[in-house]
């Protein structure tokens, strides 16, 4: 009998491989870190071939650790870093070069140029983007313009383009034997090459950006009527076993904290934070620089779409005051530091350290700590870098409040941050509504794992998972509307100071 769910998750720096029971309970798991790869300055690379051992290699360890038969796996789930850059040979899957990760920031000319006509947002009303280096379709472009002979080989049909996702399932289903070459709705989103209306590629953005559609693989739903493939029996798992899930990351959270109701949210508490508002079947066009993406698409159903924020520094601006300042020599100490004093003691601290993000896009902005009297002490510096955190957070949820008119009736939280309980309190507070951390903290894998039981009713519907989704803590508003009111005034007001520096 069927009894389990393997969720890949490839990520950033590492690939993990879980296994869930019918209880979406953690049975086992394995994880292994892959090389960093900086050319130069603004440049970041993966081994997309690296990518693909370590995901064999933490699958074998998983059946092996786990001691099931790999029969026993009712389908795969995969969930990856998005917009990360691959373009392969389809005879005999090497890549042309390494892969241009989501950080990578060599296309800056190609987005200036592009913007010369139209501005930063010329595409938004198609892709919900706007032009920037982050995306697939300017790493793409660079890709077809720098390497010899690519745009070439391209044109004749011997290239294939994807994103981790895609290189994955063609490799987990055979590769250059019949491997499969798709991805899903959530995936193709964060390109800037799909259309959010009709979830196809956009003809009139490839002609611009001067890609081949044959390059691009199918468009299918994050959890299909029918399986995308199977696992090859020569591959890690050793059987043919239902490639039924594929989901971007922030997305896959969003699903293992079965956000499935509209003005339902949830944010991960990283280096920076990913914040993602269930918006239902509406596209709504951001006014406030957030982005527009697609949430999840489950079989023939209408897709639901999303509003995304992100916030370039929070768990970075511990790890700042931990190495640059010494305040603490290990991130947990955080916690404990800011609970020697009260409050902020008047302090705020914007981490504007390479700029802002949204909603302000401010590239002149830098770090500033305003409010310093005598009174001042270490504890209230590392208060003051936790409350940064929850007042960003505030200011992302307010921005995607505004744009969808939804209001937001929870925060679902989850990442490394979210174990610091003062700071999961104080977001509460800020925010005026309850916060919660589910059992489960591995959210992504178990998105992807949850998109893979829906496709071959592992698990039936929706509902049924929200009866797996368990509460380990929830955090309740304390503070008055007052002084939640002043105290984000004074933070505004702190913000403001941080611009104009450059």
């Amino acid at each position: 009998m069927n009894q389990y769910i393997a969720a890949i998750d490839q990520g950033t720096t590492s690939t993990r491989c879980i296994l869930f029971d019918r209880d979406a309970t953690i049975v086992a798991s394995a994880q292994k870190e892959h090389r960093q790869i900086y050319p130069q300055a603004g440049w970041v690379e993966h081994d997309p071939l690296e990518i693909w051992e370590r995901t064999q290699e933490v699958i074998r360890q998983v059946i092996q650790t786990s001691r099931i038969q790999p029969s026993q796996i009712a389908a795969v789930g995969i969930t990856n870093q998005r917009e990360t850059t691959i373009l392969w040979d389809a005879n005999t899957g090497k890549p042309y070069y390494n892969a241009l990760v989501w950080q990578d920031t060599r296309t800056k000319s190609i987005c200036d140029e592009l913007e010369k006509e139209g501005g930063q947002d010329r595409f938004r009303h198609q892709v919900g983007l706007p032009l920037a280096t982050y995306f697939s379709a300017p790493k793409i472009k660079w890709l077809l313009d720098h390497l010899p002979n690519l745009r070439k080989e391209a044109i004749q049909g011997n290239v294939l383009f994807g994103n981790i996702d895609t290189w994955l399932l063609w490799w987990l289903s055979g590769g250059p034997h019949k491997g499969v070459h798709v991805t899903d709705v959530t995936n193709a989103s964060r390109t800037m090459l799909m259309n959010l209306k009709t979830l196809d590629w956009d003809d009139e953005i490839l002609g611009i950006f001067d890609i081949p559609r044959n390059i691009l693989p199918q468009i299918l739903p994050s959890s299909p009527v029918q399986p995308y493939a199977f696992t090859s029996k020569d591959g890690p798992f050793s059987a043919e076993i239902p490639l039924a899930g594929d989901v971007g990351d922030q997305q896959a959270a969003l699903i293992g904290q079965t956000c499935f109701d509209i003005g339902e949210a949830k944010n991960t508490y990283g280096t920076g934070c990913f914040m993602l508002l269930n918006t239902g079947q509406k596209i709504n066009q951001s006014q406030k620089g957030l982005l527009t993406t697609l949430a999840y698409q489950f079989g023939n159903q209408a897709p639901n779409y999303a509003l995304e924020g992100s916030v370039a520094i929070t768990g970075a601006l511990v790890q700042w005051l931990r190495d640059n300042l010494g305040l603490i020599s290990n991130s947990q100490e955080i916690e404990a530091l800011a609970r020697t004093v009260e409050n902020n003691g008047g302090i705020y601290f914007v981490p504007a350290f390479s700029g802002l993000f949204a909603p302000y896009w401010r590239a002149d902005a830098r770090g500033v700590i305003v409010g310093l009297t005598r009174y001042i002490n270490k504890g209230h510096i590392a208060r003051a870098a936790l409350e940064a955190t929850a007042f960003q957070t505030k200011e992302i949820l307010e921005a995607m409040q505004q744009d969808s008119g939804v209001t937001l009736k929870s925060l679902k939280v989850d990442g490394g941050m979210v174990v610091n309980e003062l700071l999961m309190q104080f977001q509460a507070d800020i925010l005026g509504v309850p916060v919660i951390r589910p059992m489960i903290t591995e959210t992504t894998a178990l998105g992807a794992a949850f998109a893979a039981g829906l496709s071959v009713q592992f698990w039936h519907d929706l509902d049924e998972l929200r009866k797996h989704w368990k509460v380990d803590k929830t955090w309740l508003p304390q503070m008055s509307v007052e002084e939640r009111n002043q105290q984000y005034k004074n933070w505004l007001k702190a913000v403001e100071r941080s611009f104009n520096w450059l």
